[in-house]
């Protein structure tokens, strides 16, 4: 394995009986970047993560995680590993501090040392005010906040968040992105998952998965250059009936509805789409106007899962 790389995974295979979670995955993730999973509940994203980092066995391939090898002995790889899931999982009945310290006697931090980290994480994370506080009365933002602070207290050299987002305002998610690009900028390698075509858009790379299969893999701005689509957009005065017309187009392959607008793809092998597109809409009396577009990575999304259950039929 490169030394460039972080995680270098192979046929990366889990099963639960006849039900194929991920499908012969290959990854490449490198070293101080922020990687991303995208997809949808129960594509495989939550069952990769917890076989990167020891908590579930493949069914088949493997994986060399910060050069160790999975599976195998992961008591070495484990403890240069942060965690968070999508369910917050401290402790409630504790204040910040309590669990702070509970976290550093978990990871065997060194006495010494601890108070200036918990200290540390306290100021960087925005929470020395509430140190005293018991978590079970914190916002979602700071909960939020708290359990990033624990992932990364023991200095991990590869972070695991699985979701970690999902149940947080806008204003809280941003400042978590801002929090996880530091982070990278340190030196600390980032794997994310996420349903969110925003959250992915960050991220310097990502994968992006359809029911246990990588479909694309790249930065988002190759990816959204090789969707093997034309993007067209339309603003018609009745989105609804120019949808209908659209979707019955043998030619159209996806119709998205954004307030007036609307979202076509048509494979690049249709010549002169915005002329198929006003042609129909004109035949059936539908007044609109259309353009071309860029590909944006929710256009990459559809595409890409498109084409892979094209191939599966």
């Amino acid at each position: 394995m490169s030394n460039d790389l972080a995680i270098q995974a192979r046929g990366l295979t889990k099963k639960f009986g006849e039900l194929v979670a991920v499908n012969n995955l290959d990854l490449d993730v490198p070293r101080a970047h922020i990687y991303g999973f995208l997809g949808p509940n129960g594509s495989g994203k939550s069952t990769t993560i917890r076989m990167l980092c020891g908590l579930l066995t493949p069914s088949a391939g493997t994986a060399n995680v910060l050069g160790s090898r999975v599976p195998g002995d992961t008591s070495v790889l484990k403890p240069r590993i942060g965690y968070m899931t999508q369910q917050f999982s401290l402790f409630g009945d504790m204040t910040v501090f309590e669990n702070l310290q509970f976290i550093a006697e978990i990871y065997s931090f060194p006495k010494p040392d601890r108070a200036t980290r918990i200290d540390e994480l306290l100021e960087r994370y925005n929470l020395f005010q509430q140190r005293k506080q018991l978590v079970g009365t914190m916002s979602g933002g700071q909960k939020q906040r708290l359990a990033l602070s624990c992932a990364v207290l023991h200095r991990p050299e590869l972070l695991l968040l699985d979701e970690p987002t999902s149940a947080v305002d806008p204003q809280s998610r941003r400042d978590f992105w801002s929090n996880l690009f530091r982070l990278a900028e340190s030196g600390t390698t980032i794997l994310v998952s996420t349903h969110y075509m925003d959250e992915a858009e960050r991220c310097h790379r990502l994968a992006i998965l359809d029911h246990g299969v990588k479909v694309a893999d790249g930065a988002p701005q190759e990816l959204a250059l090789q969707t093997g689509m034309h993007i067209v957009q339309v603003e018609a005065d009745d989105p609804y009936a120019a949808q209908g017309v659209l979707a019955a187009l043998p030619e159209v392959a996806s119709v998205t509805q954004l307030g007036m607008r609307l979202r076509v793809l048509l494979p690049q092998a249709v010549p002169d789409p915005e002329k198929v597109i006003d042609g129909a809409l004109r035949a059936n009396a539908v007044t609109a106007s259309s353009r071309l577009a860029n590909a944006n990575l929710e256009d990459v999304f559809v595409a890409a899962t498109m084409k892979s259950r094209d191939k599966a039929a």
